[in-house]
């Protein structure tokens, strides 16, 4: 696993996984969470990917059931917010920290890391 070190860029390069697949949710702990999304990669010619997120430091979270992660509605990807030492994660456009929490799914977090791996 891979820090972010720029968000803009990276959901940037993904197209905020617009029109993607929420694949998975894993609570790895009590303050650890492993969530798996498909996209397409601008810097692979828009080739499909999976990116499993490794969110730790969990503070808060309203997570979905597995079974109805395929009726998510991707088509305005995700949203992750930096907001001094804290990290949110929603779906949908979110603006800021408190806005990710109106999210169908949302995690509120201290660090965040990434893995690139095959569709």
């Amino acid at each position: 696993m891979k820090p972010i070190t720029n968000i803009e860029e990276f959901l940037k390069r993904f197209d905020h996984f617009k029109d993607g697949e929420f694949r998975s949710i894993e609570v790895a702990s009590p303050t650890a969470m492993l969530v798996t999304l498909s996209g397409q990669d601008s810097a692979r010619a828009f080739d499909w990917v999976s990116m499993k997120l490794e969110f730790n430091g969990v503070s808060d979270a309203r997570l979905l059931d597995t079974s109805k992660l395929s009726l998510v509605d991707m088509s305005n990807g995700i949203s992750i917010i930096k907001n001094n030492n804290k990290l949110a994660f929603g779906i949908g456009e979110c603006y800021n920290i408190s806005n990710t929490r109106n999210s169908t799914c949302f995690i509120l977090c201290d660090s965040l890391k990434y893995e690139e791996g095959l569709f």
